[in-house]
């Protein structure tokens, strides 16, 4: 028996499951490296839910004030 490992991209991947689950005597064990836990995305989505427009800046402000507070 061979092992294969295969990136694919989000949108594919139920058809892509579907249709070896019903290959006999295969095994599929999915991994992700980079995945994110469940309790960030939650902490990420409420911060996002309850930001008001003055929380926000744009990336130039973002970078002025970086700069001023690493670099003095």
């Amino acid at each position: 028996m061979r092992q294969l490992t295969v990136t694919i991209p989000d949108d594919f991947y139920e058809t892509f499951i579907s249709f070896f689950k019903h290959v006999p005597e295969v095994s599929i064990n999915e991994t992700q490296d980079n995945e994110i836990p469940l309790w960030q995305q939650e902490m990420v989505l409420d911060r996002i839910k309850n930001a008001k427009p003055e929380d926000y800046i744009s990336w130039e402000e973002s970078k002025k004030r970086l700069n001023a507070k690493w670099n003095k």
